[in-house]
């Protein structure tokens, strides 16, 4: 039996913790709601996005690690990077967090699993 949280509740949880935590976040896009992928793009006051994404790991964990970066030089990459996600997953869910301490956070995000 697979342990994995219903995709639309862990996105629930992704949102109250950023919330807890004194931060905001939104879903951008809805995956499907039980099994859908979850991206979580983080940024501190409205800059710096970075995609995380919840990767297998050798010891059988699931982590977020880091997918992509923006580049502040080129910012529409980012978002285009983040269409063409969508595009190919319509399953995916993207949710964006602005938090003063996104590595924390992603850190937390780890943990609840």
């Amino acid at each position: 039996m697979d342990s994995r949280l219903p995709a639309h509740l862990e996105a629930s949880a992704i949102i109250r913790l950023a919330e807890a935590a004194g931060g905001f976040a939104t879903v951008l896009a809805k995956g499907e709601r039980d099994a859908g992928t979850i991206l979580v793009v983080t940024l501190c006051h409205g800059r710096g996005g970075v995609l995380h994404e919840r990767m297998p790991q050798l010891d059988g964990s699931r982590k977020f690690i880091i997918a992509k970066r923006e580049n502040t030089e080129n910012p529409t990459e980012f978002s285009e990077y983040l269409a063409r996600r969508r595009a190919q997953d319509p399953d995916t869910w993207l949710i964006e967090v602005d938090i003063a301490d996104p590595e924390r956070f992603v850190a937390q995000l780890d943990e609840l699993r």
